[in-house]
C-alpha cells in the first residue's frame, strides 16, 4: 500500500476550499475507492453522490484534475503521479462538497416530445430497415451521467443554460428526429428553442462520453445539417419563395 494525497473542494454554494488528504491506496483502486477512505478515516462529512460503482447509473460524476469523469471508472494508476485534484462539475449549481444539483437536466427533458410514431401496416406491424434501427440504437446508450453538459463551453464557460439544451439533449433530439418511425416535425424547434447554432463542434462532450457515443459527428452534426438544409440553403430557399412556403 502506498499513500495519495487528494486536493478535495469541501464547501456550498456559500463558499469554499480545497482540502488536502492523505490515505493508502492500492492496486486496481479507482477514485472512488479513495474519497471512501477519505470518508471514514478523515471525514464522514464529506458529501459524494454515488449508487451503482459500475459505470452505469452516472451518479459519480465529477471533475478530477480538470477534467469531467465518472470516479467509479477512474483508477488511480491511470492519473498521473502527485497530489489528485477533485471538484464538482462546474456547470450547475453547487449543493454540497462534491455535489451539485443536475436537476435543470430533467427540466430539459420535460421539454421535448416524445416518439409520434406513424401509423401501423395493413398487418397491425410497424417494420423498419436495420440500418436505421442501428443508427439510433447508439444513443440510447446514455447514461445520463451529464459530463457531457458540464465540459460543453456553452454551459460551462458562457452559462447559456436558457438558451442550449446541451450535448445530452441533442442526443435524444437526434434519437427522435432520425427514428424510422417518427413522424413529428423537430427541425424548427431545435434551432429556435434548443439552440442548435450555439453548438461550434468542439467535440469535447464526445471525449469525456464514458459510453463512447458519437456526440459530435453522429448527433449533432447531422442535425446541424438539416437546420442547415432547411433554414439555409439557398436552393430550398428559392424553391419555398418560388412555391409561396415559408
Amino acid at each position: 500500500m502506498a499513500q495519495r494525497t487528494f486536493k478535495i473542494w469541501r464547501g456550498d454554494s456559500e463558499g469554499g476550499e480545497f482540502v488536502d488528504y492523505t490515505v493508502e491506496v492500492g492496486p486496481g483502486m479507482v477514485v472512488l475507492d479513495a474519497i471512501h477512505r477519505i470518508q471514514a478515516e478523515h471525514s464522514s462529512e464529506l458529501a459524494c453522490r454515488w449508487n451503482c460503482k459500475a459505470g452505469k447509473c452516472g451518479s459519480c460524476s465529477m471533475e478530477i484534475n480538470g477534467k469531467p469523469r465518472l470516479s467509479c471508472m477512474t483508477r488511480l494508476n491511470s492519473l498521473p503521479e502527485g497530489t489528485v485534484t477533485i471538484q464538482p462539475l462546474k456547470a450547475f449549481p453547487l449543493v454540497k462538497d462534491l455535489v451539485t444539483d443536475v436537476s435543470w437536466n430533467f427540466e430539459q427533458n420535460k421539454r421535448i416530445a416524445p416518439l409520434k410514431p406513424k401509423a401501423r401496416d395493413a398487418d397491425g406491424n410497424h417494420r423498419m430497415m436495420q440500418e436505421d434501427v442501428d443508427r439510433v440504437q447508439e444513443f440510447r446508450k446514455c447514461i445520463e451521467c451529464f459530463l457531457c453538459q458540464d465540459v460543453c463551453h456553452v454551459l460551462r464557460d458562457h452559462k447559456k443554460h436558457e438558451k442550449f439544451v446541451g450535448p445530452r439533449f441533442m442526443v435524444r433530439l437526434a434519437q427522435l428526429e432520425m427514428h424510422p418511425l417518427d413522424t413529428d416535425d423537430r427541425i424548427e424547434k431545435i434551432r429556435k428553442e434548443f439552440g442548435s447554432g450555439w453548438c461550434n463542434i468542439t467535440r469535447c462532450c464526445t471525449e469525456v462520453c464514458p459510453e463512447h457515443i458519437g456526440i459530435t459527428d453522429n448527433a449533432i452534426i447531422p442535425l446541424k445539417e438539416r437546420v442547415v438544409d432547411r433554414y439555409y440553403d439557398p436552393v430550398a430557399w428559392f424553391i419555398r419563395k418560388v412555391l409561396g412556403r415559408k
